[in-house]
């Protein structure tokens, strides 16, 4: 029998990559809530209804002029959020993610601060100097309910944003 030896040919090791040593990286599903999601829309949607109540309410009172501030952010970011829902984009870049992490981590501390004194504010004139007769009391009391719970719909949106851009 007339068997070929074989013949070694050495062959230089490829070299040593990240995905090699740690495997390849998995992109993290688009978990509800985080942006270009129909969760986030729904919570930018919730944001800016509140914030309309909110803002609304506050509206119907004579010295609405003195006592407001509004952010347009959650509106913007719902129309991000439709844009990409309808070309359905993911909105995972890098730049995007830290974009929105810090701009709803300024709007929603914003948002707590500002509801936190209007209901500071509003415990002072009702309960501290008793002048609900002559102020606008319960207006003033729903205006703050629907501050918090935009803040509370806003929170997710930040927890999200921020939990991405970590796990990037």
């Amino acid at each position: 029998m007339n068997v070929s030896r074989p013949a070694v040919h050495p062959v230089e090791a490829p070299p040593v990559t990240e995905a090699a040593v740690h495997g390849p990286r998995v992109r993290m599903k688009d978990v509800q809530g985080m942006p270009g999601t129909k969760g986030g829309l729904f919570l930018r949607l919730s944001q800016f209804s509140f914030a309309i109540i909110s803002v609304s309410v506050m509206a119907t009172t004579s010295d609405f002029r003195s006592a407001t501030a509004f952010s347009l952010w959650s509106l913007t970011l719902a129309f991000v959020d439709i844009y990409a829902l309808l070309v359905k984009r993911s909105l995972r870049n890098h730049k995007a993610i830290r974009l929105f992490t810090i701009g709803d981590g300024i709007t929603s501390t914003l948002t707590f601060a500002a509801a936190c004194a209007s209901a500071g504010i509003t415990v002072l004139i009702g309960n501290d100097l008793n002048k609900c007769a002559f102020n606008h009391c319960t207006r003033f009391e729903t205006a703050t309910a629907m501050a918090f719970i935009s803040w509370f719909a806003m929170s997710p949106s930040f927890l999200m944003n921020f939990w991405s851009l970590a796990s990037q």
